[in-house]
């Protein structure tokens, strides 16, 4: 694919290297023209200085044939403002912003980014896990807060333990991703069969999350 990351910082630089290792083709837009230098150093990618905000620079990064856009600077107004470009003045198909302030997540969200990743909301979620006993963990929400992946923790005591995947009535617009058991990881199937202590991972519709913790861990 051919992506286009806006913010070289941190963030953007490791994103644009582990893309560009995963075969990917990656351009970057930033700023400040430091940081460009340094990036330009480090990576195979064309690196562009200049507002990411600017229709006249993304064109300059090949937007006319991006896959998806990706604004991940320390603004979310300019991470914003470039997503919605890249939406409606060139119909890229898949957009990720970066939200800096959780606050702001509801509103990237209203106004079409298919991907707000508030990496705030994410390392709060992985510290709640480790330090409670919680069963259940949204990691995550997109396509407009329309759809959520969670994860679920199976207790010995789990109403569907022993049962096959085809036998579980689930919510409706959900749909078990994947169960990790031990060191195994199992695409569910129909006639999966599942265990004690899987960690199971769903998508559902925002909203369904308490019908499918009922269903999984019999509590709501």
């Amino acid at each position: 694919m051919y992506i286009i990351i806006v913010g070289a910082g941190k963030i953007g630089y490791f994103l644009a290297k582990r893309l560009i290792r995963n075969k990917h083709t990656v351009s970057i837009v930033d700023k400040n023209k430091l940081i460009c230098e340094e990036a330009a150093k480090g990576m195979d990618a064309l690196v562009i200085n200049g507002d990411g905000c600017d229709p006249r620079i993304l064109e300059e990064a090949g937007i006319a044939r991006a896959d998806i856009v990706a604004a991940v600077t320390g603004d979310d107004e300019d991470n914003l403002i470039v997503c919605q470009l890249a939406k409606e003045r060139f119909n890229i198909q898949r957009t990720v912003g970066r939200v800096n302030n959780p606050d702001n997540e509801h509103t990237f969200s209203e106004l079409g980014i298919d991907v707000p990743v508030d990496s705030t909301k994410i390392i709060a979620k992985i510290i709640e896990e480790e330090v409670s006993f919680s069963d259940f963990v949204n990691l995550m929400s997109f396509k407009r807060g329309k759809l959520a992946i969670v994860r679920v923790d199976l207790p010995k005591d789990s109403p569907v333990i022993n049962k096959k995947i085809k036998d579980i009535v689930l919510p409706k617009d959900s749909v078990l991703v994947s169960i990790l058991r031990g060191e195994e990881v199992i695409v569910p199937k129909g006639d999966t069969i599942l265990k004690s202590g899987d960690d199971v991972v769903a998508l559902t519709l925002v909203g369904n999350e308490p019908q499918l913790l009922n269903l999984l861990v019999g509590k709501l």
